[in-house]
């Protein structure tokens, strides 16, 4: 699949909820082709990419599972779409808070196939937001499928599609 459900304004809306300035450091975990990354850049944000395949110059080729920044290093963290993909969503979380600041925000949006509240509350977050954005994923798949692109193995049950903010306290 390329991109994530609701593009760039879907990103706005992830900074807007998460009350982020322009200046503020941010990595992007799972940057892909760098879409959000240049949206990051061109609206005043210090921002970092990293994906495993990168699609672009902008983004570095690296595991964001471990990753090379020091420990509280950015503002934010913000992933759409990838956490799940990287085979272990706990480790992402985990990496996130370590990489947070103390009152860092993580901007989430992915697939869960438990509960995401729980999962949060583990890695040290606070939940400040949950916003359930299925019907929004389930479009969004639907038309990859038309498409005939690509698409993951999912495992079968019940699966949701969230936009989280949290923030380590």
């Amino acid at each position: 699949m390329k991109g994530h459900p609701g593009g760039t304004e879907h990103t706005r809306h992830m900074l807007a909820l998460a009350g982020l300035h322009p200046g503020a450091s941010i990595l992007d975990m799972g940057a892909g082709d760098g879409e959000t990354l240049r949206l990051l850049r061109a609206l005043g944000y210090d921002a970092e990419g990293m994906d495993l395949a990168p699609r672009s110059g902008d983004v570095m080729q690296g595991n964001f599972l471990h990753t090379p920044f020091t420990d509280k290093h950015f503002d934010a963290v913000i992933s759409q779409c990838a956490f799940f993909a990287s085979g272990d969503a706990e480790q992402a979380l985990r990496e996130a808070y370590r990489l947070l600041k103390p009152g860092g925000k993580l901007l989430l949006s992915d697939v869960f196939f438990a509960q995401a509240e729980p999962m949060l509350r583990e890695a040290g977050f606070v939940l400040l937001h949950a916003e359930d954005m299925t019907a929004v994923w389930r479009e969004y798949f639907l038309e990859a499928l038309w498409r005939e692109e690509d698409l993951c193995d999912l495992p079968r049950g019940t699966c949701r599609y969230w936009l989280l903010i949290g923030e380590r306290r």
